[in-house]
């Protein structure tokens, strides 16, 4: 099993900061995918950014510019830099972690922490 611990997550002014931190521990193999989404209330779950099995990253167009996603492969540590927030980015975000063990694909996600952007 995989277990995901995320945490930075609150309230922040519109324009602030905020950077998310996601640990991961358990049965971890060598290559794997780790990102960030986030869901608002009636909405699916969407991706904000990741890192592929391939060491690249992918962002959602919208937070492109202002988001940074990083991570410490030996921590197994996934972070992201949220800058110039909007009213728009809040939700609840998760950490995912993907991962293919003897041919077969999982998923694993963290609890969630909110962001709020408000004035």
């Amino acid at each position: 099993q995989v277990q995901l611990v995320e945490s930075g997550g609150g309230l922040v002014q519109p324009g602030g900061s905020l950077r998310l931190s996601c640990a991961a521990s358990g049965s971890i193999v060598s290559i794997y995918a780790m990102g960030w989404y986030r869901q608002t209330p009636g909405k699916q779950r969407e991706l904000v950014a990741t890192f592929t099995t391939g060491g690249s990253t992918n962002y959602a167009d919208s937070v492109k510019g202002r988001f940074t996603i990083s991570r410490d492969n030996a921590k197994i540590t996934v972070y992201l830099q949220m800058n110039s927030l909007k009213p728009e980015d809040t939700a609840v975000y998760y950490c995912n972690l993907g991962q293919r063990v003897f041919g077969r694909w999982s998923d694993y996600w963290g609890q969630g922490t909110q962001v709020t952007v408000s004035s």
